[in-house]
């Protein structure tokens, strides 16, 4: 078999890439994925009862990127969705993310207006105020704001996610959960959100179906890879994998699901309810919120479990965004610098927590540097 190129990973990052290779270089291109679908953590599917479950968690698109909005309404018409969130906070559900909202279920009228006027005056409506910065205010009621929600919020949910505490993660991964200083009660406020009208499978079968393109799925590519002549090979799967851990395992972090479906129209009022401290689970989802499936009578929620990753066992979900770790994997980019033909993208191969969007922008990236040769 001869293909121009070999893409390993049939996700965001590798189905990007195939499609810009096989439609604007008019190359040959075979898609190698060791999962039995395409999609990668996107894919999604129906179950028994009709509902469009995500087999590996929710997925929300939301992007400022007119770009990658743009790129992918080639694939896809969208049903227009606004993400809501709410934690369980000493019983009571709050809007996440914490914002001017969750300050009124939480506390008297008294204290919430307090609140809600110094942190306008600190840092002006609108603001999206990390937790670990607003615990360096001065305000001592500030101070009390940032450790109340530190500590019902945050702590105990980052503890399950990661296994690590807050402190010790990259404040990149941090800032992804503020304090809103606004009523909107919208989990991300981004220019562009929806979903994909008949779900991400169906986008990315039409991304993949193009003449120049083969796909082979069940399959790893290092079985194949002596079957195939390529010139290049872009590698979308974990880099210290492909190195054979040559400079050690870098971590990840994986997830269990647990689904299950219910003889009700609904289970709860919005499409995500985080756990923070009770429970080993961390979030649960219902997803006819994300896919608009109201009018069946049956209703399905899955229950996120998050674990360490195992090789063989589960997936590497995300890259545990540590400075220890980012140097490991520095030692990484320089075996990958070595190699003319190869190329390392996406969530695993850039060690990089990418949300879909950035996934995609980095492929189209990737791509001009591979059209100009």
């Amino acid at each position: 078999m001869k293909a121009d190129y070999l893409i390993v990973g049939a996700g965001f990052t590798g189905a990007t890439l195939a499609e810009r290779i096989a439609s604007q270089l008019g190359k040959k291109v075979l898609v190698v994925d060791r999962r039995d679908h395409i999609g990668g953590n996107a894919y999604d599917e129906h179950d028994a009862h009709g509902v469009l479950v995500h087999r590996y968690g929710p997925h929300i698109f939301h992007t400022n990127s007119k770009r990658v909005w743009d790129y992918l309404s080639r694939f896809t018409e969208w049903r227009p969705y606004f993400h809501r969130v709410r934690a369980v906070v000493e019983g009571k559900e709050i809007p996440l993310p914490f914002s001017l909202a969750s300050l009124r279920k939480l506390f008297s009228e008294q204290l919430a207006d307090r609140l809600e006027e110094k942190l306008l005056a600190h840092f002006g409506y609108g603001a999206r105020v990390p937790i670990l910065r607003l615990k360096e205010a001065e305000d001592p009621d500030l101070r009390f704001l940032a450790e109340y929600v530190y500590r019902n919020v945050f702590e105990g949910y980052t503890l399950k996610q990661w296994g690590v505490r807050p402190e010790e993660l990259s404040p990149s991964v941090t800032a992804r959960v503020p304090v809103l200083v606004s009523y909107d009660e919208r989990y991300f406020q981004d220019t562009y959100q929806a979903m994909p009208k008949e779900g991400y499978t169906a986008l990315f079968r039409r991304m993949l179906s193009h003449p120049n393109i083969r796909v082979l799925l069940g399959a790893d590519w290092k079985e194949v890879e002596g079957e195939v002549r390529f010139d290049r090979l872009l590698f979308t799967g974990p880099i210290d994998e492909f190195f054979g851990h040559l400079h050690g395992p870098l971590p990840y972090r994986s997830l269990r699901f647990q689904l299950e479906t219910h003889p009700v129209p609904w289970a709860q009022e919005v499409g995500t309810v985080n756990y923070p401290s009770e429970h080993p689970f961390t979030r649960v989802t219902e997803f006819k919120h994300l896919t608009g499936q109201g009018y069946l009578p049956h209703t399905t929620v899955a229950y996120e479990y998050p674990e360490a990753y195992e090789p063989g066992r589960n997936e590497p979900y995300y890259p545990v965004p540590r400075e220890e770790n980012e140097e490991r994997y520095r030692l990484y980019l320089k075996e990958a610098e070595k190699l003319k033909a190869v190329l390392f993208a996406g969530r695993l191969g850039d060690y990089r927590y990418y949300n879909m969007d950035q996934a995609v922008a980095r492929a189209l990236k990737l791509f001009e540097e591979v059209a100009r040769g």
